[in-house]
């Protein structure tokens, strides 16, 4: 159960500022921000246009900028651009994830700003890191594409994206780490450094394992869906009311647990069944006969079976199931933020927390996602700017 007390903020007194936009970028602010870092969000002056996206992108900007302050900036004006630099100099943190060439046009570089405020550390992310790839733009599915993963995920001849952000997530998972490093560097020896982080590399890090796959056994390796499976009984079965459950036995004892809790007295006392690597050399026979015994019987019914067995099992859910889920209910897995943007604006829903526990504790919801410019007058105070001043940079567009 979800305990009461507060959680733990080790990032409390850091001062975050961020240019980012899209997942991979905000992603790096919002694990420092969960861990209690300010994080100060630099938005265009009408905002992240992820605020707008709709479809499979209408999640990014609630999901990925709570916690957060947002100020509202125009860069291509030189009194925007030099607040942004008076708002760097106060960071402990700037991350970014533009395009290269773009933070030096407006003197928001590394180089530019270390030179004012040697402790800042800088989180660059990008499509690629240094090199020969470094002109292109990357996105997620390019670099599933070019870097192994659409290929591994799908079927042969049909390479397929995963279903999620994993690149943009996990690349700015690695910025934050990064960072973090950094912090503890800092610490020892009172400078920042540039850290950086990319889209290609992170999906060449999670094809590691396949290729080092490769290397061991000379063999191609072959895309999930038509792996070589070590085990017999590890699949999808469709079942009555053409519900779905993955079910699997992977080893002799959890063979002859599953044949036990599912009434398969027959299929265990089979000597061709008896071992591992026998059932692996029946398997099309043997999930035939699986497939049609199982159709049958409910997906709750065998859930139940394999739960009381002890046996991995998985209903097959989609995300709004998730919503429901007892588990993350009971373990607080789940927090409510209000929308900022939309037609369901001042709505609240039910987003994910970053997946860990400290002392205990899920880190929470502090500060909702910003509306665009909500922090702007505050942060603008904190730079010692008086309110006549920030009414008339308002007055001009330049912050909003």
């Amino acid at each position: 159960m979800p305990d009461n007390h507060t959680p733990p903020q080790p990032l409390r007194g850091l001062r975050v500022v961020e240019f980012t936009h899209m997942v991979m970028g905000p992603t790096c602010g919002m694990v420092l921000a969960d861990m209690g870092a300010e994080v100060i969000k630099v938005e265009p002056i009408d905002g992240d246009r992820t605020r707008r996206l709709l479809g499979a992108g209408s999640g990014f900007f609630p999901m990925f900028n709570r916690n957060k302050k947002s100020i509202g900036i125009d860069l291509h004006r030189p009194e925007g651009a030099e607040l942004a630099r008076k708002l760097c100099a106060s960071a402990d943190v700037v991350a970014e994830n533009f395009k290269p060439g773009t933070m030096e046009k407006y003197g928001l570089d590394y180089a530019a700003l270390a030179a004012v405020n040697p402790r800042v550390i800088y989180v660059s992310h990008k499509g690629f890191l240094p090199g020969p790839y470094d002109h292109r733009t990357a996105l997620d599915e390019v670099v599933q594409m070019m870097g192994g993963l659409a290929y591994m995920t799908g079927r042969p001849g049909d390479p397929l994206r995963a279903g999620t952000s994993v690149n943009d997530i996990m690349g700015g998972l690695f910025g934050a780490i990064g960072a973090l490093g950094a912090l503890i560097q800092r610490g020892i020896t009172g400078r920042g450094m540039e850290v950086q982080s990319a889209l290609y590399e992170n999906n060449v890090f999670l094809m590691g394992q396949h290729m080092l796959q490769y290397a061991m056994t000379g063999k191609h390796p072959a895309p999930m869906p038509a792996r070589d499976n070590p085990w017999a009984v590890y699949d999808v079965f469709t079942v009555r009311d053409g519900e779905q459950i993955f079910l699997a036995a992977v080893s002799d004892a959890q063979w002859q647990t599953f044949c036990d809790a599912l009434g398969f007295a027959d299929l265990k006392g089979e000597p061709e069944l008896a071992t591992n690597n026998q059932r692996v050399q029946q398997r099309p026979r043997l999930l035939a006969t699986l497939r049609e015994r199982l159709a049958s019987r409910s997906a709750a019914e065998l859930a139940a079976a394999m739960e009381r067995a002890g046996l991995p099992f998985a209903p097959i859910r989609r995300p709004e199931d998730l919503l429901e889920d007892e588990h993350l209910l009971a373990t607080g897995g789940l927090a409510d933020v209000t929308l900022p943007d939309g037609d369901k604006a001042g709505q609240q829903v039910k987003t994910t927390l970053f997946p860990i526990t400290m002392a205990g504790s899920r880190l929470g919801v502090r500060l909702q996602p910003p509306r665009l410019g909500e922090h702007s007058r505050e942060l603008l105070r904190s730079l010692g700017l008086a309110d006549r001043d920030i009414d008339g940079l308002k007055d001009r567009a330049v912050v909003a």
